[in-house]
């Protein structure tokens, strides 16, 4: 069954709309359409502690082909040139490969976001092939170099897995081609921000060049923010109001122009859209309107449309900000 998106409220807590009130930036508008990012399913073969989108190996919910027709054909009328494909662990996804396949057909620059361990499972043994043969940009869950963080984090064995999985990659140009992107993520493991990400891209280049041969392109840092498993263990840890807190407190301006809501547009598993793909797992509507489903939208009328918004959003906006490419300031 279907779970419900969690997202905890202080009493009084912190408000995104007043952080941009204060700085005579809002209300927050949409820019031109750029990129269309994809939730193809919540079905995972890991169950990580802090997962915004709540996936894991029992859910249920999967995009069928039929709903990926109606998006190819909708992302090729409206000449979408990014798209930005991700889960769960999408992969999963019975028809993942002829979808990606079909914007790969229309010119479309092609993102995955992948776990790594997905690499190893059972029917996935060319991936990595089949990734370089067509240079799909890989984003990579890694959210440390050492096995201790990760474990923790991910599931016991998930670091030793990841990295076979990322010299699998390797082996297959991935890192090494300047035309086979690799890159990874890095999330904190508790209620604190990420460091600097030029900082920590340069440790974990040294780390895990030194520790297991491996290389990537770049690190992307991306702060947690507090909605369904993150937000269950800031409450069940007392630290709710108090993260809230240090987001507004860290609120950035000069993140704004960067929010991915900005220019990207969320489609979940049934085809209805969403400003951001935290808006997504909050079940908070694109404009905050009734639900609608991305092929009854007219991509022009989104450019000045104002974006759905709530607390959640200091996430992306406290000290360098946070988008699904990493820092934005």
């Amino acid at each position: 069954m279907p779970q419900t998106a969690v997202k905890i409220k202080a009493a009084s807590g912190p408000s995104f709309d007043g952080c941009l009130d204060r700085h005579g930036l809002g209300p927050l508008k949409r820019d031109r359409l750029r990129e269309l990012q994809v939730n193809v399913g919540r079905l995972c073969n890991q169950a990580c502690h802090h997962c915004h989108v709540d996936a894991g190996p029992k859910r249920t919910e999967i995009m069928a082909w039929g709903t990926m027709e109606k998006i190819l054909g909708w992302a090729e009328t409206a000449g979408i040139s990014a798209v930005d494909i991700t889960g769960g662990a999408p992969e999963i996804n019975p028809d993942f490969r002829r979808f990606i396949d079909g914007f790969l057909a229309q010119g479309a620059h092609v993102t995955v976001r992948c776990n790594l361990t997905v690499l190893l499972e059972t029917g996935q043994e060319d991936l990595a092939a089949w990734y370089a043969q067509r240079k799909i940009r890989l984003v990579c869950s890694l959210p440390c170099y050492t096995q201790k963080n990760v474990d923790a984090q991910r599931g016991d064995g998930v670091f030793e897995k990841s990295i076979e999985a990322l010299q699998r990659l390797n082996a297959a140009g991935y890192g090494r081609d300047a035309t086979l992107a690799l890159d990874l993520v890095y999330n904190p493991g508790g209620a604190f921000l990420p460091g600097a990400q030029e900082k920590l891209e340069a440790d974990y280049k040294q780390r895990l060049r030194e520790d297991f041969g491996v290389v990537f392109s770049r690190l992307i840092t991306i702060t947690n923010l507090p909605i369904n498993r993150f937000a269950h263990f800031l409450e069940r840890t007392g630290q709710f109001d108090s993260y809230l807190l240090l987001l507004e407190q860290n609120f950035n301006p000069a993140t704004i122009p960067g929010l991915m809501c900005r220019h990207l547009i969320s489609v979940d598993w049934l085809g209805q859209v969403y400003d951001c793909d935290f808006n997504q797992m909050l079940d908070l509507p694109l404009g905050d309107k009734p639900h609608r489903h991305l092929w009854d939208i007219d991509m022009k009328s989104l450019t000045d449309e104002v974006i759905a918004v709530d607390s959640h959003c200091l996430g992306c906006t406290a000290g360098a900000g946070s988008s699904c490419g990493g820092a934005l300031a």
